[in-house]
């Protein structure tokens, strides 16, 4: 069985990445997992405070650097995605490139790049999404998924700008939202676009409810960390994202 060292950059005030993660990993009958945390400053999810917390990327990344990790996940969707159409693809490269400057070969993913790429895995091209976030806010994840060329058909936003309390959203809550949107030619429902809003016990249950693919921001991030390891991606009970490498029928 293989160890990997995985890297996470994520807000100060996100708790639910470093459950999540590693709960989902640890899944894996393949291989191993260890998590290394390096923390850029944010409490509110504003414009403002996101842009701040960008700007500590470099520094959060040699730290990971020298932890020797094998691959890193910049964890926090928005942060990218209010920044504008692309910015996952430019932040990757950067960070990339700032590795390979200390000798480093560790695989670069982000939440925003993950989500896109989950969709991609799943043949999806109309959506729908439940995000904790204010609705200007919400709005730039739309404008995101669409410029990607995904047609978002119907969103919710719970507006809820304290990092801290986006972490204590309850379940029941996003299960409300979701059976409130238009799932009308949907092909997949993103539960969570945030990795900071709780998701994991709701994935498969809503999958079964909704009958149709269901993922979030976490489960997104580990179909796009064990496709950038080169790993069979199977892990149960988290959606059929995470089953793409066995037989699974809705």
């Amino acid at each position: 069985m293989t160890h990997h060292r995985i890297g996470l950059v994520v807000p100060s005030s996100n708790v639910t990445v470093e459950t999540e993660m590693p709960e989902l990993l640890a899944r894996h009958t393949d291989a191993q997992f260890s998590f290394h945390s390096s923390r850029m400053r944010m409490q509110a999810v504003s414009p403002e405070q996101l842009r701040a917390m960008n700007a500590q990327r470099e520094r959060c990344i040699l730290e990971l650097g020298d932890a020797d990790v094998d691959a890193i996940l910049y964890a926090c969707l928005v942060a990218l995605m209010a920044a504008g159409p692309g910015e996952h693809q430019r932040v990757e490269g950067l960070v990339a490139e700032q590795l390979a400057t200390g000798g480093s070969d560790a695989a670069v993913r982000s939440s925003a790049g993950a989500l896109v790429e989950g969709l991609h895995a799943l043949g999806a091209t109309s959506v729908a999404l439940v995000t904790p976030y204010m609705k200007p806010l919400a709005e730039k994840v739309v404008e995101y998924l669409e410029a990607e060329g995904f047609r978002v058909v119907d969103w919710r936003a719970l507006e809820v700008s304290d990092n801290a309390e986006v972490g204590c959203i309850p379940g029941d809550r996003v299960m409300e939202a979701a059976r409130s949107l238009d799932l009308t030619g949907v092909d997949a429902l993103v539960i969570s676009a945030c990795v900071q809003m709780p998701s994991l016990p709701l994935v498969q249950v809503a999958e079964e409810e909704f009958g149709l693919p269901v993922l979030s921001a976490a489960t997104a991030g580990a179909y796009s960390l064990l496709r950038a390891l080169d790993l069979p991606v199977d892990l149960p009970d988290a959606g059929s994202l995470l089953r793409s490498d066995a037989a699974v029928a809705l």
